[in-house]
């Protein structure tokens, strides 16, 4: 099982990851952030990585597939999360569940208390406002907690996390999220990094070039 976790903000449309890695066996699942685009409820009001792990519940009860309405029931599920920048903590966070046996973060934000020189916290939050309206639904005080590092903070759960399962892709040359923290952050954890002098804010969409989904491939396959 894949459960991916996509940067935000951004299109929910991943069509082609999706069908890239079904092709290569896998059951694989994009949920929406809870109060994003089609998700209801709030975004913000709960630390994102709880959206992944109500997934992960859902699926381990069991599913029903809504074109066909056939019931899909996997015994004992193992799941593979990969995110990217906003969607980097709810992968990592998660990684000490026993059901998690391995994840892939794309330049993921480690520690929100360090600003982005490209789009700093107070001027991402207006952005989203006026370019995705009501896809992306939360109070300014939630925005205020996650700007602040109050929840949804790898850096400040390392002691927690299961760095051996852990893979961090980075560039050096990341204008938008730092490179600093994830090295921080691979000392504390011994996570597995791989710090690139050049590629940019790198995303899921990566994985579409065949060098990066042999790498994403062939980590999840380790034992």
């Amino acid at each position: 099982m894949l459960i991916l976790a996509p940067g935000m903000p951004g299109s929910p449309f991943k069509n082609e990851i999706l069908s890239l890695f079904a092709k290569k066996g896998y059951w694989v699942f994009l949920p929406r952030y809870r109060g994003t685009w089609e998700s209801g409820g709030e975004f913000l009001k709960e630390s994102p990585e709880r959206d992944i792990l109500d997934v992960m519940d859902g699926v381990s009860k069991g599913f029903t597939e809504l074109w066909s309405g056939e019931r899909m029931e996997i015994k004992d599920p193992e799941f593979f999360l990969m995110g990217a920048s906003f969607g980097g903590p709810a992968v990592i966070l998660p990684s000490s569940d026993p059901r998690v046996r391995k994840v892939v973060a794309f330049s993921p934000v480690i520690d929100w208390r360090v600003d982005s020189k490209v789009e700093p916290m107070d001027w991402l939050e207006k952005f989203v406002r006026s370019a995705f309206g009501e896809g992306y639904r939360f109070s300014k005080r939630n925005w205020n907690r996650l700007a602040r590092g109050k929840f949804y903070n790898p850096i400040d759960a390392c002691q927690k996390i299961k760095g051996e399962k852990v893979l961090i892709i980075h560039a050096q040359d990341d204008d938008i999220v730092p490179p600093g923290p994830a090295r921080k952050f691979a000392k504390c954890t011994g996570c597995r990094l791989e710090m690139r002098k050049r590629g940019g804010h790198m995303g899921i969409s990566e994985t579409l070039k065949t060098s990066f989904f042999e790498k994403v491939n062939n980590f999840f396959k380790q034992g």
